[in-house]
C-alpha cells in the first residue's frame, strides 16, 4: 500500500529518521522551507476555477461534489472526510470516502440497506483515473453517522468510525437535531470491503465514543484507534480482535478494548506543550464496558466521556482531539489536533487542548510512545486533521485551522513545508482538507474539501522535484 510508507524502519530504533522528526520540535521556530517553492493560483480542470494554489507544474482535477449523481442515479451527500485509495484494474484508483453527515436527516442512496433509515452519513466507493476521472461510483455504506476518518486494511476494506455516541437513548448534541429519531445507537466501527457495499454490522466490542480514525497492526492483529472529543479529553485506544482479521478475512466483534497509560504517571496529561523529542513507556489499561448503556437518556457531554472516563480511572494518558493515524512498521503516528502550548500572542483555539497541534508515534514493538513534532505557531501548522505519507516517507498533513488551510509537508528530518493552500470559499469559511491519500505507484494525490459543498480532488505533477 503506497500510500502508507512512511518515517522510519522500525529495526532503526531510535536513529535515523525517527530521531530526525522528534528533533523537530527543538527547532519548531523555524519557517516552513521551499519544498517545491511559491504556491499560485490553479485552475481547475474541470471547470477552470480556481480551488487550490500549488507549486509550478502541477495539475489537479476535481469530482464528485455534493448534489451530485453517483453512477446508480442517487445523490452524493456532503461533507466528504476521510479516504483511503486502492489499487483497481487498468491502472485505476478504487477509492473509499467518508460522509461526514449528522443528525437524523435520512439515509442516502438505498435505505432498505441502511444501519439505520434516519441517519444520513455512511461512505461512498469510486473507481477513478488518475487525473480524477470517474469510471463507475456508488453508495457502499449508509445509515451511519458522523463518519470522520478511519483507516484503510490489509485484506482490501476500510473501517469507517463514527465520531459521535449519537442515538434514541441519548440527549441531543450540539447539532441541534433530534435523537429520538434515530433508530439505532452509533458511535461503532463499520468494515467497508473494496468491491460491493458493506454489511451494516457495527464492532461493539471497539467501543461506543467519538472514533477518528483506525491504523491496523500486521503482526499482532490489533487495531489502533483515535478519539477526536472537541470539549473533553481524548484518549489513544487498541482494538484486540478474537481472531486476528488477516486469517478471519475481516474485523470480528466480540474482542477487547484497551487505552494508553504512560507507565508510572497515572493519568499523564499529554495535551499540554511537551520537550523536544519527550519519550514515555507505555502500558495499556482495559475498558470493562466498552459498549455502554445509557439509562434515561443521558445528556451528550455525559455520553460522549463514558468510555473514556473508564480508562482514565484505571490511569490512561489524556490527549487532545485526537485525529488521523497511520501505521508503518511496527509504529502508529497519529495526530493531536489541538495538543501543544499556546504560542506567545495568539489566542488558544476553542475546545479541550490550548496548542495548535502534535504529532505522536507509538512503537508498538517496544511499547514506547513519543513526540514527533509539535507546532511553534499556526503560521507553520495549525490544527493538523488527516494524515497520509508519500513513497519517500514524507507525512502530509490536512489542516483543519483557523484562517487559510494547507496541506502541509512534515520531512523525515522534522522540517515542515506548504504544498496546497485552499482557495477561500465565500460564504464557507469553515471549509477544510480532509482524506488525504496517494493512489497506486503515488502518481496521484486524492484529497477532499469538506465544506458546505464538498468534493474531490486529484492533484498531479513533479512530485521527484521535492521532498514528496
Amino acid at each position: 500500500m503506497d500510500r502508507r510508507r512512511f518515517i522510519t524502519n522500525v529495526v532503526a530504533g531510535i536513529a535515523g529518521p525517527f530521531a530526525g522528526v522528534a528533533c523537530a520540535g527543538a527547532r519548531g521556530g523555524a519557517e516552513p522551507v521551499p519544498a517545491y517553492g511559491p504556491l499560485r493560483p490553479v485552475r481547475d480542470l474541470r471547470d477552470g476555477k480556481v480551488r487550490l494554489h500549488l507549486p509550478d507544474g502541477f495539475k489537479y482535477r476535481s469530482f464528485s461534489a455534493a448534489g451530485e449523481k453517483f453512477s446508480d442515479g442517487s445523490t452524493v451527500p456532503g461533507r466528504h472526510d476521510g479516504m483511503a485509495a486502492f489499487s483497481g484494474p487498468g491502472g485505476s484508483a478504487i477509492l473509499i470516502r467518508n460522509h461526514e453527515v449528522t443528525g437524523p436527516v435520512g439515509a442516502f442512496g438505498d435505505k432498505a440497506r441502511a444501519y439505520d433509515p434516519m441517519a444520513g452519513g455512511g461512505t461512498s466507493t469510486l473507481r477513478v483515473t488518475r487525473y480524477g476521472e470517474v469510471l463507475k461510483s456508488a453508495p457502499s455504506l449508509n445509515g451511519t453517522l458522523h463518519n470522520c476518518s478511519g483507516g484503510p486494511m490489509l485484506w482490501r476494506a476500510w473501517v469507517s468510525c463514527e465520531e459521535t455516541v449519537n442515538g434514541p437513548d441519548v440527549a441531543d448534541d450540539f447539532s441541534g437535531g433530534d435523537n429520538s429519531k434515530l433508530t439505532e445507537k452509533h458511535g461503532y466501527l463499520f468494515e467497508v470491503p473494496v468491491h460491493g457495499t458493506a454489511r451494516a454490522r457495527p464492532i461493539r466490542s471497539a467501543g461506543r465514543f467519538p472514533h477518528e480514525s483506525a491504523a491496523f497492526d500486521p503482526s499482532t492483529g490489533a487495531l489502533y484507534l483515535t478519539e477526536d472529543n472537541f470539549a473533553f479529553p481524548s484518549g489513544f485506544y487498541r482494538y484486540l480482535p478474537p481472531k486476528h482479521p488477516v486469517q478471519a478475512g475481516r474485523l470480528l466483534d466480540g474482542g477487547r478494548l484497551q487505552m494508553l497509560a504512560v507507565k508510572g504517571a497515572k493519568r499523564k496529561d499529554l495535551s499540554a506543550g511537551q520537550p523536544a523529542g519527550a519519550t514515555y513507556a507505555a502500558v495499556w489499561v482495559d475498558i470493562d464496558d466498552p459498549d455502554p448503556d445509557f439509562k434515561g437518556r443521558p445528556a451528550n457531554d455525559e455520553a460522549v466521556q463514558a468510555v473514556g472516563k473508564q480508562g482514565r480511572e484505571a490511569g490512561a494518558a489524556i490527549f487532545s482531539r485526537l485525529e488521523g493515524a497511520v501505521y508503518h512498521q511496527g509504529t502508529v503516528y497519529f495526530v493531536s489536533t489541538q495538543g501543544g502550548a499556546t504560542a506567545q500572542g495568539e489566542r488558544p483555539p476553542s475546545g479541550f487542548g490550548k496548542g495548535r497541534g502534535q504529532v505522536w508515534a507509538y512503537e508498538t514493538w517496544s511499547e514506547r510512545l513519543k513526540l514527533v513534532y509539535e507546532s511553534p505557531r499556526s503560521s507553520v501548522l495549525d490544527l493538523p486533521d488527516n494524515v497520509t505519507v508519500s513513497r519517500r516517507g514524507t507525512l502530509v498533513l490536512c489542516e483543519d485551522g483557523d484562517g487559510d488551510n494547507y496541506l502541509r509537508g512534515l520531512t523525515r528530518a522534522g522540517e515542515i513545508f506548504d504544498f496546497c493552500r485552499l482557495e477561500p470559499i465565500p460564504g464557507d469559511e469553515g471549509a477544510e482538507f480532509a482524506g488525504s491519500t496517494f493512489g497506486p505507484g503515488g502518481h496521484t494525490l486524492y484529497v477532499n474539501v469538506q465544506a458546505k459543498q464538498g468534493r474531490s480532488i486529484a492533484i498531479w505533477g513533479p512530485w521527484e522535484r521535492g521532498r514528496f
